[in-house]
């Protein structure tokens, strides 16, 4: 058994996240720092990526935000993900050939519109951004698709999954004949 600590959580997750959520709450540094019962200056410090957090600092702040500890402390989400054909964690069945492999899971509250489409090659649809909260999940049957928010679109090809924010201009491109894709609409 090692006496050493654990890896230490970087410290821009942390920033970014006090940040991201005393924004959302729409207060200011001090009038956090009051709420969590910590000097302005400490939290200052951490919302700059520079201070020492201890775990009942972060409970603490947590608490006057009303998220959870783990909002603050969890890796930042990429903007897109993409899970390749075959890739994806499955679970086969005992008794059929059959496998299940989860590509996202419903967050409480969303709603999610289902949707089989077919596109060819020669002209890219460029949609607008949707109501805010809107993720796009994408998974492709035959043919290769490009998509994705403009500035970060993805090659897919039969069975790959992707998911991206709807709430900020995407495309999709046809790039072999006879593409189809099911596309999931959730929003929140």
């Amino acid at each position: 058994m090692s006496d050493s600590l654990p890896p230490r959580l970087p410290l821009d997750w942390i920033a970014a996240s006090l940040r991201r959520e005393r924004t959302r709450a729409g207060i200011s540094l001090s009038e956090l720092a009051k709420r969590a019962g910590i000097a302005k200056s400490t939290l200052s410090q951490l919302e700059a990526a520079s201070g020492n957090p201890s775990v009942e600092t972060l409970w603490a702040l947590g608490v006057a935000l009303g998220v959870p500890f783990s909002v603050l402390v969890e890796p930042p989400a990429p903007s897109v993900q993409v899970i390749r054909a075959g890739q994806g964690p499955t679970v086969a069945s005992e008794k059929a050939e059959f496998a299940a492999t989860l590509l996202s899971a419903s967050p409480p509250g969303a709603r999610r519109d289902i949707y089989h489409l077919r596109a060819e090659p020669g002209a890219v649809r460029e949609s607008e951004p949707h109501i805010p909260g809107s993720v796009e999940h994408l998974i492709v049957g035959t043919g290769r698709v490009k998509a994705g928010p403009v500035g970060e679109e993805v090659e897919l090809e039969p069975g790959d999954y992707m998911t991206y924010r709807g709430d900020v201009a995407h495309s999709y491109e046809a790039l072999t004949p006879g593409t189809t894709f099911v596309l999931v609409m959730q929003h929140m």
